[in-house]
């Protein structure tokens, strides 16, 4: 299995929004970074150059396990783009109700913050980290 070459840094996540081009984006990933921080609990660090993590957790994959933040924010070109690994599956109602957006596997995509419905966007995060957590302690 290869190094994963995304794995957390020492850069300063306030540098790194401060730096994005669009004051809209600024804006929009300071407020998804406070909705992420208080979900959480745990402090935001910057994963590889580009994305904001929050907690570690290992998450076992077909090629092994892997360190990865419990969610994760990294605004990219096309859209923000928020790893919610455990809070889409299950959540049709959620999601439904979110605004537009575009979701993968386990990613969640937005253009704007104002696209989506805040609180809904705060419920599927708060999910996520819960369903994370519970990941980690495996089965009961």
């Amino acid at each position: 299995m290869g190094e994963l070459k995304t794995r957390p840094t020492n850069a300063s996540v306030a540098a790194f929004i401060a730096a994005l081009p669009d004051a809209g984006t600024r804006k929009d990933c300071k407020a998804i970074v406070a909705m992420m921080r208080k979900a959480s609990g745990k402090k935001p660090e910057m994963w590889g150059a580009s994305i904001i993590g929050f907690g570690r957790m290992l998450f076992r994959g077909k090629s092994g396990e892997t360190e990865w933040p419990e969610i994760a924010l990294s605004p990219r070109k096309a859209a923000l783009t928020l790893y919610l690994m455990f809070g889409l599956d299950g959540n049709l109602a959620l999601l439904n109700a979110l605004g537009r957006h575009k979701r993968g596997r386990s990613c969640l995509y937005i253009k704007r913050l104002s696209d989506v419905d805040v609180p809904t966007l705060n419920k599927l995060i708060g999910e996520s980290v819960r369903n994370a957590r519970a990941y980690q302690m495996g089965p009961a």
